[in-house]
């Protein structure tokens, strides 16, 4: 080795390492040019490592040598002369335990690391064990440090020449982890084991087993950490027990309950440091989320809640990005919630909330309320039979003595307005002036005004009695509020707009001109905000008032819109897509000269580079990176290839920095992704220049980390597909698979290039948001092209439907759950949404396929009957009848050899409890007696008796009795059509016509005009005694004011019929005030 050499770049080291920044640049451009390219600034810079005097100089050749033998993939280490190879490799061991300083011997450690990565899998170094083994058992603490780390750095690497040796490691790590003296010496081996865990193999049974001896010693080094506040070693042990919560071989199964229970201790312990709280707080969350079909199986939920009640109860910072345990805590209750089974949460959550709310100090009632709001997302269903429970303490909160209480009760409201309309839209009376009071006192405003908003959303048909007192208070404080109070009462006025329509007309005209000043806003933070939220605002205004009435503004607020795009800012950005959709839908054609300046913003913003990008960042799992910045994942789930970007833990690196992903520009990505889609279904032909760019941008956005985008790029990709194929003048298709018309030609070559990508996405899919989404689109699309969609891929797109059925798609696989064992009946009712996405292709797939689904239903029929059983959920239970209503009305007649069963099933769902159930149940028995060859009539009696309760309904009943009883008269008009004789029409028909007109579902108009029409023209002399009822009904149906509610075929045959009975009995269809429909009057 050339001493010149070692000198000049011993030199060049020091001067890199001043502060003098044009010498750093000179000494950074000679070194790469010089002195990097040469294999020998290997030895040379170990040289430098060894002996240099100045620590940061050995620092430097340390962290430049690991670099140096890693690049091209370790071909440079081997340029190298093989001498000096083993003369470095021999005096490491003495380099490492010499050093006296621990960052050095950290690095060195890693170079260690990186040679070991190149010569162990080649069969080389066979020393380093030994040493290693020997170092960890060295009677000095120092060195059993330095041991531990150069394995633990070498496990990063490389374990694949060490998979031999695991029984060994486990024995020794077994000793450490109770190390007397050092610290540094157990943390560092907990790190090491979950290296270790991430190459377990499910099949290595001894291994699982020694792992999951060395837990409980592991949690206590966690806890010893905890106690003695040291948060970098916490931080680092948190993180290996989130990864080993997302592994899919079960570790920690059989330590699940010691586990909740000692991060609930660390996290309820107010003596220690908040931040380490909130770390073991996230981590009981994600033991929640990752290992729930445990805490299921073992019934956690209750012994949980009640740890984590106390800590709801906790300040809260008033920064809304701070974290604290209050907040962690409350996270976790939401997990719960929307993670297990409601019956598993909720009884025990409400008996704390209502223990809590009872409570003197203010402190535990604000807990309550605040652990209810968080509540309803997941137990919404479970929750509205127990409403009559939960609205006194909700009044009570409104109304509580002290401001925070008052406040964390609006909070409350707003989730609930979110997640059970019906009921807090019912509650109109009380809630509206409560809020409005709430509204005009300063401490309690914000809140306020976000669940007034919520509230306006769902009020719709009551809300005109309000509105001018809501508009009144909420426009004055627009002049008073701070600002970002301000954006609140924009988004409730909005609302107030969207559920009130054209009767917003009167106060359209002067509020827009009291937004005009904040549509100019162009300052950071808030004043963005409150531009962005007004943006949005203006675009539910013109949904209300139509596009005669906001055409006047309509191209000033395209310019805004415009101008918000060009601010740099990702929040208005998203505003202006979101607006550009509304106008589309608005404005329709005439939004056709914008596509050219919209759409390619819309591409630029699908294409951008999100933060962390320019670094060249690869991910070993991106979906996990995706939620990194959000604290939606583990942090140790990621993991930065060596290959691309060389980060070493102690050379100053800001890891996090680097790992940044920008949140907000994901959000305008999935915004812009969806308003693709929307601007097609609207601009129609206009939009054809834009189909192959757009379609390119989308599939290229499903393998995204970020869910969101995944779903967005999904339901656009499919809107296009059905867009182009309306433009295409198809010809009408009849169900089967064989000769249905083929597809345009440009429209099969699109589904070729969208198809294939999404099915392959569904193969890794993890996110059940995104494979509902899929479900429900494929479902859209098939029923409108027909089975030409599906040709050549029936299989690829049942399997999905089938393994959802199953419960073994990926997104609903749980490693702590053997592959052959059932999934438990008893689920979260997010679950029930995607069941019931997959219930909706199954049923696409019949309406398809027609005659040519028996097999498919002989497949699918036990998946969906399974859901059917008391112990499942309303959801469930109505999502198997429904989609079995919708089988029946694809296949036809060829259900006949099926009909047996299902009327028996259908029997069952029509005493159901539920009248959602119900409904789906008169309409399912009311399509089988219709298309069924099988004769039905001995068991019209048997079937009206099962029908006749739900006829039995007030005027002021719940919209889905309405419903249900819609579907009832459908289903003995269908009765009537197939075998009226069958019938004892003289107690059938008074029940059946008193049910009538129908309020609610008008599609079953059809079969009860057809059983009319049928009725007058084989028997008429029966509705002779009816005659003045059924004119009432045809002045209903045929009121021009109204809704269309029968359709241009049935109206005709209504008017004629009109003009017959005119002949007969002139004075009665007088009396209904029908003559104008006679025709020729």
């Amino acid at each position: 080795m050339d001493p010149t050499f070692v000198q000049n770049l011993h030199s060049l080291l020091i001067q890199f390492t001043s502060n003098d920044t044009v010498q750093l640049k000179a000494a950074t451009a000679q070194l790469n040019k010089e002195f990097y390219k040469n294999p020998q600034c290997i030895p040379a810079l170990a040289s430098i490592m060894a002996s240099s005097p100045e620590q940061a100089v050995r620092q430097l050749a340390a962290v430049e040598l690991r670099k140096r033998t890693i690049q091209a993939s370790g071909d440079f280490w081997t340029q190298v002369d093989a001498n000096s190879r083993e003369e470095i490799k021999g005096k490491l061991p003495e380099i490492v335990l010499a050093e006296s300083n621990n960052l050095v011997r950290h690095s060195i450690a890693r170079v260690i690391a990186a040679i070991a990565s190149v010569e162990i899998p080649l069969g080389h170094w066979p020393t380093l064990l030994p040493f290693l083994e020997q170092t960890c058992l060295s009677p000095q603490a120092a060195h059993r440090e330095v041991g531990i780390y150069i394995l633990f750095a070498v496990l990063e690497n490389i374990v694949e020449g060490f998979e031999s040796h695991l029984q060994t490691f486990f024995k020794l790590f077994g000793n450490l982890l109770n190390d007397p003296e050092s610290v540094e010496v157990r943390i560092t081996t907990v790190r090491a084991l979950g290296v270790i865990a991430q190459y377990i193999d499910a099949d290595d049974k001894a291994d699982i087993k020694s792992f999951q001896e060395l837990l409980p010693a592991m949690i206590n080094v966690i806890g010893q950490s905890v106690e003695s506040g040291n948060e970098a070693g916490a931080r680092q042990l948190f993180d290996v027990f989130e990864t080993l919560l997302i592994l899919e071989i079960p570790l920690l199964s059989n330590h699940i309950t010691p586990l909740a229970e000692f991060l609930l201790r660390c996290g309820a312990n107010r003596n220690y440091d908040p931040e380490l709280r909130v770390l073991a707080l996230n981590a009981l969350n994600w033991t929640v989320q990752y290992k729930k079909s445990k805490v299921q199986a073992l019934g956690l939920a209750p012994a949980i809640l009640e740890g984590l009640m106390p800590i709801t109860t906790e300040e809260e910072p008033d920064d809304i990005d701070d974290d604290a345990p209050s907040r962690s805590a409350l996270r976790i209750v939401d997990c719960l919630a929307t993670s297990l089974p409601p019956g598993q949460v909720f009884p025990a959550l409400s008996k704390l909330i209502r223990q809590y709310f009872t409570s003197s100090d203010p402190a535990q009632r604000r807990g309550a309320m605040l652990a209810l709001g968080v509540s309803v997302e997941g137990c919404s269903e479970y929750m509205t039979p127990l409403m009559g429970e939960v609205w006194p303490m909700i009044e009570a909160g409104l109304q509580d003595s002290d401001a925070t209480v008052r406040k964390a009760s609006c909070v409350a409201v707003s989730c609930l307005c979110e997640w059970l309309e019906e009921e807090c839209a019912a509650k109109h009376a009380f809630l509206v002036p409560t809020m409005m009071q709430l509204v005009n006192d300063p401490v309690t405003q914000r809140p306020a005004c976000t669940a007034l908003d919520a509230l306006l959303e769902i009020m719709h048909e009551v809300i005109d009695q309000y509105l001018n007192l809501i508009m009144e208070r909420l426009v004055g404080l627009l002049d008073t509020a701070p600002l970002a109070v301000k954006s609140v009462v924009i988004g409730a006025i909005g609302s107030a707009a969207h559920a009130s329509k054209e009767k917003f007309l009167p106060y359209f005209q002067p509020t827009m001109d009291r937004f005009k000043h904040f549509l100019v806003l162009t300052g950071e933070g808030e004043e963005q905000e409150l531009r962005g939220i007004t943006m949005d605002a203006v675009g539910t205004f013109a949904e209300a008032v139509g596009k005669q009435h906001f055409a006047p503004y309509f191209n000033d607020m395209m310019g805004q819109a415009f101008n918000g795009i060009e601010l740099g800012s990702a929040r208005l950005r998203e505003c202006s897509f979101l607006f550009f959709g509304v106008m589309s839908r608005v404005f329709g054609d005439d939004f056709a000269p914008y596509l050219p300046t919209v759409v390619p913003a819309l591409i630029q913003s699908c294409k951008q580079a999100e933060h962390g990008e320019e670094e060249s960042l690869t991910f070993q799992n991106p979906d996990f990176a995706a939620n990194f910045a959000t604290g939606l994942t583990p942090s140790s789930a990621i993991k930065v290839s060596d290959e691309l970007v060389n980060i070493d833990e102690d050379d100053g690196t800001d890891l996090d920095k680097l790992l940044d992903v920008n949140s907000t520009i994901c959000i305008e990505k999935e915004i812009a992704a969806d308003t693709i889609g929307v601007l097609f279904a609207h601009t129609k032909g206009h939009f054809l220049p834009y189909v192959e760019q757009c379609t390119v941008t989308l599939v290229e956005l499903l393998s995204h980390y970020y869910d969101g985008i995944r779903k967005s790029a999904t339901d656009s990709l499919l809107e296009i597909v059905r867009s182009f194929y309306e433009l295409s003048d198809p010809q009408e298709w009849q169900p089967g698979l064989h000769g249905y018309p083929p597809l345009n030609p440009r429209v099969k070559e699109l589904v070729n290039v969208s198809l294939p990508p999404l099915l392959e996405m569904y193969e890794t899919e993890d996110n059940k948001k995104v494979v509902s989404s899929l479900c429900v689109g494929l479902a859209e699309t098939i029923t409108k092209i027909g089975p030409a969609f599906v040709e050549n891929r029936i299989e690829l797109i049942a399997k999905i439907a089938i393994q959802v059925l199953e419960q073994k798609a990926i997104c609903q696989q749980d490693p702590d759950q053997d592959e052959a064992e059932e999934a438990p009946e008893d689920s979260a009712e997010y679950d029930s949404i995607l069941i019931s996405s997959a219930g909706d292709l199954v049923a696409a797939l019949a309406t398809a396929l027609g005659p040519d689904f028996v097999s498919g239903y002989e497949k699918f029929a036990p998946l969906i009957t399974k859901y059917y059983k008391k112990n499942r959920s309303l959801s469930d239970r109505s999502s198997a009848i429904g989609t079995l209503s919708e089988i029946i009305g694809g296949m036809k007649s060829a259900v006949t050899p099926y009909t047996q069963e299902l009327i028996d099933l259908f029997y069952r769902a029509l005493s159901d409890e539920e009248p959602e159930v119900q409904c789906n149940a008169a309409f399912a028995t009311g399509l089988l007696i219709e298309y069924s060859n099988v004769d039905l009539s001995p068991q019209y009696l048997t079937i009206l008796g099962a029908l006749r309760p739900i006829f039995e309904v007030p005027a002021d009943a719940p919209a889905a009795k309405l419903n249900a009883r819609d579907n009832a008269v459908g289903a003995v008009a269908r009765m009537i059509v197939k075998n009226t004789a069958a019938l004892p029409l003289d107690q059938v028909l008074p029940v059946f016509l008193s049910a009538l007109p129908l309020r609610n579902d008008y599609l079953e108009n059809r079969p009860v005009f057809r059983a009319v029409f049928h009725l007058f023209n084989t028997q008429p002399a029966v509705l002779h005694p009816h005659l003045d009822k059924l004119l009432h009904v045809f002045a209903f149906v045929l009121d021009p004011t109204g809704p269309d509610q029968v359709g241009d075929e049935i109206r005709a045959e209504v008017i004629n019929l009109i003009g017959l009975l005119n002949r007969e009995e002139p004075g009665k269809v007088q009396a209904a005030g029908l003559t104008a429909f006679v025709p020729g009057q």
